[in-house]
């Protein structure tokens, strides 16, 4: 009760926030180097800035691989495998993958819906023949225990041919001595 009513105080739990802020919330940000490189700045001092007249800029842009080229098409971005520009911006390969995302997203719903209906359907088929699982599983190890006991008396018969086998076997050697 009195341990409640110490951090309920707002002075205690000012105090306690700050030193929360203070010990957990620096342990998660990355311990990286502030400080300006020397050499850095003194290399940056050294070169001539650039004219504006000769600025190259790079246009951003992907090589496309053939994966990408289908989805491209596949998107409907573009109609034929010539179309394609040997340089893609970023921005319409993301589009394109987006789309196709959303288009198997929707085929696999589809597909699911589908599958409900076609386990409903079984299941109402089923229920009308009297036919469960429950059933199927009882048949099922009434005929693994047919076999199994099909197996055991074919061992012991043939157990048997071998000791009549041995025994014959036996019976002859004696008679032979």
């Amino acid at each position: 009760m009195m341990f409640n009513s110490v951090v309920r105080s707002r002075p205690l739990r000012t105090l306690l926030a700050q030193w929360h802020r203070q010990t957990v919330d620096s342990t998660c940000k990355r311990n990286m180097c502030n400080k300006p490189q020397e050499g850095a700045t003194e290399a940056k001092a050294a070169t001539p800035a650039p004219s504006t007249s000769h600025l190259g800029f790079k246009v951003p842009g992907h090589r496309p691989s053939d994966f990408d080229k289908k989805i491209l098409l596949w998107s409907g971005r573009f109609k034929t495998r010539e179309q394609i520009p040997e340089i893609l911006s970023f921005e319409m390969l993301d589009a394109a993958r987006n789309r196709m995302r959303v288009k198997v997203a929707y085929g696999m719903m589809a597909a699911t819906v589908v599958a409900c209906i076609a386990m409903v359907i079984l299941g109402k088929q089923g229920a009308k023949n009297h036919d469960s699982l429950t059933a199927r599983n009882m048949e099922k190890k009434a005929r693994w225990r047919e076999e199994a006991q099909r197996e055991r008396e074919e061992a012991a018969a043939a157990a048997a041919v071998a000791a009549a086998a041995a025994a014959n076997a036996a019976l002859a050697t004696e008679k032979a001595q």
